[in-house]
């Protein structure tokens, strides 16, 4: 129970009356009898707050909730036999951001309240919301007294698959182009024949089907595909280097959310795709088929969270050698310094003798903004020159692995999906499965 500044400043009068009794005799008497009157008000006014029931409060919220995106919430109140006055607010998860909270409110008797606002997760994972607080104000508004009421509701932040949606209404050519990847198409490429067609000009010789083009007498080529029923299989860096934020997300949020576009678009070409997170959480998904293994690699991946620990690369890539049996092409997506490479290049030595291996290296675009920004006094300069040095020792580590006939992507977060999709495509149309 708490006093309301009603009956605050009610007293506050009282009070200095009380001076001007003490030195006016005669008003001592009435002084006291108001004092009397206030306290018998407000005891019970108190007494009818407490003998009140709590309103129902009923929550409407989705049970997934993409991170990032900004969906409503409904609060539904049932008023009593009585007008009640109440504030309203709704426990949510405290790290999300919440517009429309706290409400004050009026209920009439009878009636239901709908009390909406907005919502969005800043963290992915499984949460609850806890109940919901109200505050009700009793008859002479004397009193606010705070009730909890409703039950704890549990919900799961996965990451944004409205990317996913979006590419689903389109062709893997067409969803591929529109996550930045630049599709290099040449005729006569692929493993998997695909059809029969007239002989065109540019088609080489091994095209050719001497025995089709004898029956129709004209020229006949094979054209092929791009061979299905391959394996990807995305390895993420759950330990310390993904902990860094670039903008509104992590180095592992923007990994996590790649991953997912690499392996939609997999999926689509008719390959099986798996997961490996390592570092910090660990999980496993064997490589699946169909378009149903997204919703598994959803489940899957949805709460993993990067943690202050060293990432062992070289027991990483021996989990992998003796789970994932069959060639298939693995992508490392990691945030690479120099310090890691010896342990990063005895891991994928590891990994080449039966996989081929794709090194997915993140860079903090703050670098960048920082190399492309002017140089107006000391600071800035040596600023510059730090971040020179440390983006020249990055390229070393990369090189390093390049000599062992690794690729290496260096992008930021924005620019990994495309990159991803781009080298997956690339490796498909070489055939170098």
């Amino acid at each position: 129970m708490r006093p309301t500044p009603v009956l605050i400043g009610l007293l506050v009068v009282w009070g200095l009356a009380g001076v001007a009794a003490s030195l006016w005799p005669a008003a001592v008497l009435p002084w006291q009898t108001i004092g009397a009157l206030l306290l018998a008000l407000s005891i019970g006014d108190l007494a009818v707050l407490a003998r009140r029931p709590t309103p129902d409060v009923v929550r409407t919220v989705p049970e997934a909730w993409p991170i990032g995106v900004t969906r409503p919430a409904v609060l539904q109140i049932e008023g009593g036999a009585r007008v009640q006055h109440l504030d309203v607010h709704d426990l949510h998860p405290p790290d999300w951001e919440v517009t429309g909270l706290p409400r004050r409110l009026r209920l009439a008797p009878g009636t239901v309240a709908r009390v909406e606002y907005r919502l969005r997760p800043t963290r992915r994972g499984e949460t609850a919301f806890d109940g919901v607080q109200l505050r009700l104000r009793s008859p002479l508004a004397l009193w606010w007294q705070r009730r909890d009421t409703g039950t704890r509701q549990r919900v799961r932040v996965f990451p944004n698959f409205a990317p996913l949606t979006r590419l689903a209404l389109l062709s893997a050519d067409q969803a591929s182009r529109l996550v930045g990847a630049h599709i290099k198409r040449r005729r006569g490429e692929g493993t998997d024949f695909h059809q029969m067609r007239e002989y065109r000009v540019g088609d080489s010789l091994r095209q050719i089907d001497w025995k089709a083009s004898s029956r129709a007498r004209k020229l006949i080529s094979r054209e092929y595909q791009d061979e299905k029923n391959q394996q990807l299989v995305v390895v993420l860096d759950t330990g310390r280097r993904m902990l860094a934020q670039d903008g509104a997300l992590s180095h592992f949020d923007h990994a996590l959310d790649a991953a997912l576009v690499v392996s939609y678009l997999a999926l689509r070409q008719g390959d099986a795709v798996g997961l490996l997170a390592t570092g910090g959480d660990a999980r496993w998904m064997a490589p699946q088929r169909g378009m149903g293994a997204v919703d598994t690699l959803l489940r899957v991946s949805y709460d993993l969270q990067p943690q202050a620990v060293a990432t062992d690369y070289l027991a990483a890539a021996t989990e992998l050698s003796l789970r994932q049996r069959r060639r298939g092409l693995l992508m490392l997506v990691t945030n690479l310094r120099d310090e890691d490479i010896e342990d990063v290049l005895a891991a994928v030595r590891m990994l080449q003798k039966r996989h081929l291996v794709v090194v997915a290296s993140l860079r903090e675009r703050a670098l960048d903004e920082v190399l492309d920004a002017e140089v107006h006094d000391h600071d800035d300069a040596v600023r510059a020159g730090a971040t020179a040095r440390y983006l020249a020792q990055r390229k070393a580590a990369h090189d390093a692995l390049r000599n062992h006939r690794v690729t290496v992507l260096d992008v930021t977060g924005e620019q990994l999906p495309s990159a991803l999709v781009e080298r997956y495509l690339a490796v498909k149309r070489d055939g170098m499965l």
